[in-house]
């Protein structure tokens, strides 16, 4: 299989178009055509690396240099990554992707997040981690969640008392004090969806 054709096939598994993936590149969604086409056969390295971490297979499996690279893990998949979300003071979400994350958690993801601040450390969701979320309007109490409070999204474990119309948003961190929000206050909650899962960098 030459590496265009193992382009078109990787891209198609993981349901992505050809405009996702150049967006990916930070290209022309021509070039990826051109890729897959093999119009263009001298991929830069740099592109190289970002479409194996993409598909979430090896550089040089995706040459074709590696016999085994015909086998490609039905787990994987890969989840729009749509932007930040603070582990501290909530920040802007302005719900636009621009990357995806690739993961094997199958059908239990709707997309991630990357994560920034140290309110969460105690859950272990340290900064930059990439946290993913299963889209969802509520979740169990204690349950940590991405949230949107107005216009800004911040990651907190949430605690919700509808007879008492009070919400509790609590950090994994002492020095973060919980955020209470009652009454009309709770218009302008959202809950994103419940966080099943991160990925961390070994630091």
């Amino acid at each position: 299989m030459t590496t265009g054709q193992k382009l078109k096939q990787l891209r198609e598994q993981r349901g992505l178009t050809q405009e996702a993936v150049a967006k990916h590149l930070g290209v022309a969604t021509q070039t990826v055509f051109k890729y897959e086409k093999e119009i263009v056969t001298n991929i830069p390295a740099s592109n190289i690396e970002k479409l194996a971490e993409l598909f979430g297979v090896s550089p040089s499996s995706l040459l074709g240099w590696d016999n085994s690279s015909d086998i490609i893990p039905v787990s994987m998949r890969s989840f729009p990554l749509l932007g930040d979300i603070a582990c501290g003071k909530p920040i802007i979400a302005d719900g636009k992707y621009d990357t995806y994350a690739a993961a094997g958690f199958e059908d239990r993801v709707s997309f991630a997040l990357r994560c920034k601040g140290d309110s969460m450390i105690n859950a272990r969701i340290l900064d930059g981690d990439i946290v993913f979320i299963r889209e969802q309007d509520m979740v169990r109490n204690g349950e940590i969640a991405a949230v949107v409070i107005g216009e800004e999204a911040t990651l907190k474990r949430v605690y919700f008392y509808p007879n008492e119309d009070k919400m509790i948003l609590v950090s994994e961190n002492p020095a973060y004090p919980p955020l209470s929000y009652e009454g009309a206050a709770l218009d302008e909650i959202r809950i994103l969806g419940k966080a099943v899962a991160f990925q961390s960098e070994i630091r």
